[in-house]
């Protein structure tokens, strides 16, 4: 349950359509493109029962899903608010001075209080639950301006936060609207259907029907009988085995699997997962033909479609904007891993573990922060080779709110929305301030934790954040450690 809204509430969406019009971008005004950029993340705000998640892709799956979710909370009750119609978004509790700040004319606010924030996180980074090492890197995203620092410059494993840096790359990489695709192709002769994998990690068994029944239909204007089922996953190279070895938090890497190798049932999170994701899929397809009216002869094989073969069906991945912010929101390793792959064959470079080390850092490069001591082992974060810097998510963290950069938007989208969404969703009580101001994406190994994201500060800043964590003992005081330090932001350091 969200606190009451402070303040008038008897017309809360005359409130919201002010808000969206003090966001528009005014052509020729540099500060009030700034105003935007800070505005469309701060649109991410998220609380159950009184706010709205109002940013971000809602006819997408992950922001759709919280879109639904607001919708089933406002109707089994709620603060009422006289004279909203139902459904109709309302602010957050903080609203009065993120729209404040937001519409101040000049489109500027007063500086970050960088003395406040060092005056509060310096004593909760000594914190016992933060283990023996930790780093801090704190941003304002609207200018760029590092306005807190705590060994910021210091190499440190991130776990999961490791995944900002494989969709920033991949998104600049491929752009938001790039679809991975998974397609069927029939031999000259008609004797041979192969499965192509493109690397979709979230085919699902309804996308393989829609295939299947493509396929048959060919195969009938073809006069074919029973047919050979092939199944080729030469597009990813390398081992397909993490270096952490068989584990329910991913499976085996492959260019074609279906649901994520899961054999639970289960659509995120740790699951049982088959050894041979590609044969599995390869069996459920040729099932799915023979329901079709087009039978196999014998077990589905790994093959390759020969030279006159024909492509007679394709199935699109959602949208790579999509596919980020279900691998930010639920910290899918499955999807991470694949975001790197797809951003190697871009680059040119072979799509395994080794390939996409050198594809993401080189675009990371490219985009100009600060790379020097990372060492981006795999995309996922599960490698504790992986190594990055408090000062480098920051940077790709504010390069995400960039105006200039709105091909990178799913970053700050897509990230758990504290106490509410994802990884965060049981992290912060409904009375905490942060509750809602806090985007961020968590990371855990056993002893490593950490949080990176945004924050709004009482006056509307934006601030980009990073906290990094070695040596910890116990998940849960890590955990509230530091969240308690991404609360302390959303209070400007009070």
């Amino acid at each position: 349950m969200a606190e009451p809204v402070e303040g008038p509430t008897d017309e809360p969406l005359n409130r919201w359509n002010g808000w969206k019009e003090r966001l528009a971008p005014v052509p020729g005004d540099r500060s009030n493109d700034r105003r935007f950029a800070a505005g469309a993340a701060v649109l991410g705000l998220v609380v159950a029962a009184g706010a709205v998640l109002a940013a971000g892709p809602w006819d997408s799956g992950q922001r759709k899903a919280e879109h639904d979710r607001v919708a089933a909370v406002e109707h089994a009750g709620g603060v009422h608010h006289p004279g909203n119609p139902p459904g109709a978004p309302r602010p957050a509790p903080s609203a009065a001075a993120v729209l404040s700040a937001l519409g101040e004319p000049s489109g500027r606010t007063d500086p970050v209080a960088a003395e406040a924030l060092d005056a509060a996180l310096t004593p909760l980074l000594k914190a016992p639950g933060l283990g023996t090492v930790s780093a801090a890197s704190v941003v304002d995203a609207a200018t760029g301006e590092q306005v807190y620092a705590h060994g910021a410059t210091t190499p440190m494993t991130p776990a999961s936060t490791v995944k900002i840096a494989t969709a920033v790359a991949a998104l600049s990489a491929l752009g938001p609207d790039h679809r991975i695709p998974t397609t069927v192709r029939v031999s000259e002769d008609s004797g041979t259907v192969t499965l192509v994998g493109g690397g979709d990690p979230t085919l699902d068994k309804a996308a393989l029907r829609s295939l299947a029944a493509d396929t048959a239909r060919a195969l009938r204007d073809g006069g074919a009988g029973k047919v050979r089922l092939t199944y080729d996953t030469s597009r990813y190279s390398g081992p397909a085995l993490h270096p952490i070895g068989p584990n329910e938090n991913i499976a085996p890497v492959s260019a074609l699997m279906v649901e994520e190798g899961r054999l639970d049932g289960s659509d995120h999170g740790p699951a049982p997962r088959t050894a041979d994701p590609a044969r599995e899929a390869a069996r459920t397809f040729a099932g799915l033909l023979r329901d079709a009216g087009a039978p196999t002869r014998a077990e589905p094989a790994p093959g390759r479609a020969g030279s006159g073969a024909r492509t007679v069906a394709t199935h699109l991945s959602k949208p790579l904007s999509a596919l980020v912010e279900r691998a930010l929101t639920n910290s899918d390793n499955d999807i991470a891993e694949a975001l790197v792959r797809q951003t190697a064959l871009k680059a040119g470079e072979p799509a395994s573990f080794a390939g996409g080390r050198r594809a993401v850092t080189s675009r990371l490069k490219e985009l100009g922060v600060p790379v020097a001591g990372a060492e981006l082992a795999d995309g996922s974060g599960l490698n504790r080779q992986d190594k990055v810097t408090a000062g480098l998510l920051t940077s790709l963290l504010t390069l995400a709110a960039d105006p200039d950069r709105p091909e990178l938007r799913p970053v700050l989208t897509g990230l758990p929305v504290a106490g509410f969404s994802g990884t965060l969703g049981d992290r912060y009580p409904a009375t905490s301030r942060a509750t809602g101001l806090v985007r961020a994406k968590t990371g855990t190994l056993t002893g490593v934790n950490a949080l990176a994201g945004t924050a709004v500060d009482p006056r509307g800043r934006l601030l980009a954040f990073a906290f990094l964590t070695s040596g910890t003992t116990s998940p849960g005081e890590a955990e509230s450690s530091l969240d308690a330090l991404a609360t302390a932001l959303t209070r400007g350091g009070r």
